[in-house]
């Protein structure tokens, strides 16, 4: 299982935007900057972003995004599912009547594969942008000490 360049952008922008919300809008290029990620990427990302009302965008020369509830309400999940990702883990179609790869029967590792997939599934509803930034104000504490 391998989360795409567009997931891991959609969260990495988003959690950018909660850590830099101080009252006004935040531009797309200033998360590019800090981010390193490409502005024509992070148009399409806000695009989907702002359809699924997960961003509030205000246009003009200070223009630029707001997260449209708090930090503590979106979940990873609401993120990725926003961009169109998906997390699979299993090589077969999951309800299939064929089985895994076509054959009868599930493979021998079926079970395991889908209990990975549900296990991050979890973990991903269970994490929150505030929680990233918790994290990660954590882990530079770590690095003044």
């Amino acid at each position: 299982m391998k989360l795409t360049n567009k997931g891991r952008y959609a969260v990495m922008a988003m959690a950018d935007l909660a850590r830099n919300n101080v009252g006004e809008p935040i531009s797309l290029a200033e998360i590019s900057l800090r981010q390193g990620i490409p502005i024509s990427f992070l148009e399409q990302i806000f695009s989907k972003l702002k359809s699924n009302k997960l961003v509030t965008s205000f246009r003009g020369a200070t223009g630029g995004y707001f997260l449209s509830r708090s930090a503590d309400e979106i979940t990873l999940s609401n993120i990725i599912k926003a961009v169109d990702e998906r997390v699979k883990t299993a090589g077969c179609i999951k309800d299939s009547q064929k089985g895994c790869h076509g054959k009868t029967s599930k493979c021998m590792t079926h079970d395991l594969w889908n209990d990975l997939e549900i296990y991050i599934n979890n973990f991903f509803e269970k994490n929150t942008l505030k929680d990233i930034l918790f994290r990660a104000s954590k882990s530079k504490q770590k690095q003044l000490n």
